[in-house]
């Protein structure tokens, strides 16, 4: 029995990898090739399949294996596609994202109306509400009601969000108060070799996100400005969402730890001014190559 935390995860990069046109319609899908690029046994890429055939994305033929549908292309953004790629976190979660960045959502809704919505009990709502609000794109209400907070929804405001974050993170760098945080240094250099070396190919979404977006507020952090810190957070909350609609290149996921790493390293080595320059062409570097897909 595989684990159940993978088969979500790789039910997720099959996905991706149908959305990025990696396969065409109607293609055979054989599990051990799968297997073998994702580097995990067939028995959860099979489950993974199993998946994505409920919902219709693949089909089985008997003795044959499994094909992607003839008519992905109208399957692929449904919202029963979105909640497979959760990456074994709650579906609800994502519904509401994908509802809210779609604006099908409105500004303030009461807990009644998003179970109605949603077909769910107020104990799941909740738990998906309490996640959103910790991640600060919506917040509670007296009484029952909740209200969505602004989100980078545009091209210009996501390019503007990506001038605003080079700006500040390579101001950070240039503080004289700047002081490196052993402790933090010493996970981020692990998280992101972790990444380089195996996580590129099996974390999710949103850890990835986390992991990149947690390197940069320690980074602004060691400044030792508590404005500037605030400021990043906020901008990495307002991208969230928007992030998660962006198509993954896990290709190039390496090259970005691999940055991340050498601005440590220019860091450790007392070469802020240097730092301060290449953080500030790393975060436009990858905005360059992110803003296209926006919008």
């Amino acid at each position: 029995m595989p684990r159940p935390s993978l088969v979500p995860q790789l039910t997720a990069l099959i996905l991706e990898q149908i959305r990025d046109g990696r396969f065409e319609p109607g293609q055979h899908l054989p599990s051990q090739v799968l297997a073998d690029n994702l580097k995990v046994s067939r028995a959860p890429i099979n489950a993974a399949l199993k998946e994505l055939e409920r919902s219709g994305i693949v089909r089985s033929e008997p003795n044959r294996g499994y094909f992607l549908a003839d008519d992905v292309d109208g399957r692929i953004d449904t919202g029963h596609a979105v909640a497979l790629a959760t990456d074994g976190e709650d579906d609800i979660y994502w519904l509401i994202a994908e509802d809210r960045l779609a604006g099908r959502l409105s500004d303030r809704m009461s807990e009644a109306e998003l179970m109605r919505l949603y077909d769910i009990p107020r104990n799941r709502l909740i738990k998906s509400l309490y996640r959103i609000a910790e991640e600060g794109w919506i917040e509670r209400l007296p009484g029952n009601g909740w209200e969505f907070r602004p989100m980078l929804t545009s091209r210009d405001a996501y390019v503007k969000a990506y001038q605003f974050r080079a700006a500040i993170e390579a101001e950070a760098l240039r503080q004289p108060d700047f002081a490196i945080d052993g402790a933090g240094f010493a996970a981020a250099r692990a998280e992101q070799a972790f990444i380089v070396a195996e996580g590129h190919r099996t974390m999710s979404r949103a850890e990835i996100f986390k992991a990149n977006s947690t390197f940069h507020e320690m980074v602004v952090a060691c400044s030792g400005n508590d404005f500037f810190l605030e400021s990043v957070r906020r901008v990495n909350r307002l991208r969230r969402l928007i992030e998660y609609r962006v198509t993954l290149d896990r290709s190039r996921l390496p090259a970005q730890s691999r940055e991340h790493l050498m601005i440590l390293d220019l860091i450790a080595s007392g070469q802020r001014e240097a730092a301060a320059v290449f953080m500030r062409q790393h975060i436009l570097g990858a905005s360059a190559i992110k803003s296209p897909h926006v919008g």
